[in-house]
């Protein structure tokens, strides 16, 4: 396994609403992150890459803090782009990637250009479901499980 770290948690507790920090999230099977507004689906977790947000605010000049892009899980040193269908292990946790998440109009309140930068090569991040009950905490090992 490829070592990645779970970075940042955040967990939204409305849609649309504000990502509130945390330090550790219960993952549910099939369902995502408890108390999360996104619940069941494909959608149930979303992830960022740190280079990449760190990239796309060099890019643009910015220095939004990576809760702006509203995903739930920022990972880094695993990248995520092409990886649909792959299996990310968080900790003790494993998450199936979906497909990449594509940046809404929100990206450009939040930063003008941004979510045109976004759009290509899965610099929005990526999103999947839960496949397991569990735990997972800042700090903890990330990497793709051998397919």
């Amino acid at each position: 396994m490829n070592a990645g770290t779970l970075q940042a948690i955040w967990i939204k507790r409305a849609k649309r609403g504000k990502m509130d920090p945390a330090q550790e999230a219960k993952l549910k099977a099939g369902r995502g992150l408890v108390n999360n507004a996104d619940q069941g689906g494909r959608r149930q977790v979303t992830l960022i890459e740190e280079e990449v947000w760190q990239t796309l605010m060099a890019e643009l000049g910015g220095d939004l803090p990576p809760a702006a892009r509203r995903a739930n899980l920022m990972v880094r040193g695993v990248p995520l782009a092409n990886s649909r269908g792959r299996i990310l292990r968080v900790g003790a946790c494993r998450i199936r990637i979906y497909n990449e998440t594509k940046p809404c109009e929100r990206m450009d309140e939040a930063l003008p250009g941004l979510k045109a930068a976004m759009y290509a090569n899965w610099r929005g991040g990526a999103f999947g479901e839960a496949l397991d009950d569990g735990v997972v905490r800042v700090g903890d090992a990330v990497g793709w499980e051998e397919e």
